[in-house]
């Protein structure tokens, strides 16, 4: 793996794609972990347009042992740094006939333990009794996010579009996109691969039409502990 290649990348363009990090049989292993999952738990969100699992770590802990094999491993420590920890974790499974689609967005928020009145941390949520607050455009930057692919994916099935460089702008609203200056491209990944990206990369995803489905892993990162009244809500030790 070319780890200054995709570390530049995710600098310079805001994401990467990073293939054959896990064999067939690796991700055969991850789906039935998570195929045999109780799905009645209030993180679980059914419909069917998607299925998804907040807390994907936190509820799922055996697949954690597959999910960080020594390849993700060496990903993590050689680009984002050895003092990295998951701090985010949701399961998506967008079925092959969805018609679920995401705007261009940044991911402008952390999953939080509690709320607190801290200066320049808010506006506040709460979803499924996890608390999310926006903090200082400096946490988010600190932030990288590995999108594991358990299907292959690209534009038909709802692969992620991104507009390069965007994540350099700080906080940058969909509404003020000037598509006379901006590209948009399909982060296109082969089952087995990983999509790093910046949460202030501007990102979307549209409906699926080629009735693939579309499984991904979405994990966030960060190597900074919050204020002290703060704690991140899915803080996970990788050893």
């Amino acid at each position: 793996m070319d780890f200054p290649q995709y570390k530049s990348e995710i600098n310079n363009n805001g994401f990467a794609v990073i293939d054959a990090v896990y064999s067939q049989d690796e991700i055969d292993q991850i789906a039935e972990i998570i195929d045999r999952t109780d799905s009645d738990s209030a993180t679980f969100r059914k419909s069917k347009d998607l299925f998804a699992i907040r807390q994907f770590l936190k509820e799922v802990p055996n697949v954690t042992e597959v999910l960080f094999n020594q390849k993700l491993k060496n990903v993590i420590n050689s680009v984002f740094g050895e003092d990295y920890f998951p701090i985010k974790s949701i399961y998506f499974d967008k079925p092959g006939n969805s018609n679920w689609f995401v705007a261009y967005h940044q991911d402008l928020t952390i999953s939080v333990n509690q709320k607190a009145e801290i200066e320049n941390y808010g506006p506040w949520t709460v979803k499924q009794n996890q608390f999310a607050v926006q903090p200082p455009v400096e946490v988010l930057e600190n932030i990288f996010t590995i999108r594991i692919h358990l299907d292959d994916t690209d534009e038909n099935n709802g692969a992620l579009k991104v507009v390069p460089k965007s994540h350099l702008k700080k906080i940058y609203r969909p509404e003020t996109i000037d598509w006379n200056k901006e590209t948009e491209v399909s982060c296109n990944v082969p089952k087995g691969g990983i999509m790093i990206m910046k949460p202030l990369l501007l990102h979307s995803s549209a409906r699926t039409v080629n009735n693939i489905n579309r499984r991904v892993i979405h994990i966030e990162f960060s190597s900074l502990q919050l204020p002290t009244q703060l704690q991140w809500a899915e803080k996970l030790t990788v050893n």
